[in-house]
């Protein structure tokens, strides 16, 4: 099977404006200043607050994979059914509150 060019550019045309291209940092004359809201000021420290947070624990890690080692390690299926209910009702109450 031959696949032919048929002449056109392939992705989004060029933008003329800078403004308009990706990556394109916006340009601030002198004198013109922004203010953030309390909101984004929040979630900018929310987000610093994440990347210094480590993803796992690794000491956590380490004792549950020693408890399994000993076979001290127990599951409880109503703990687990409890959460899982928990975070889909979470998830419902979040989507009917964007309706």
């Amino acid at each position: 099977m031959k696949i032919e060019s048929l002449g056109k550019p392939i992705g989004p045309a060029p933008a003329t404006e800078p403004h308009l291209r990706p990556g394109a940092a916006p340009v601030a004359s002198a004198g013109e200043s922004v203010k953030l809201s309390p909101l984004a000021s929040s979630l900018q420290k929310a987000e610093a607050a994440l990347a210094d947070t480590p993803a796992v624990e690794r000491k956590r890690i380490e004792e549950i994979k020693q408890a399994i080692r000993d076979g001290r390690f127990q599951i409880d299926p109503n703990r687990i059914a409890d959460g899982l209910l928990a975070e889909v009702r979470q998830m419902l109450d979040s989507q009917a509150g964007r309706v």
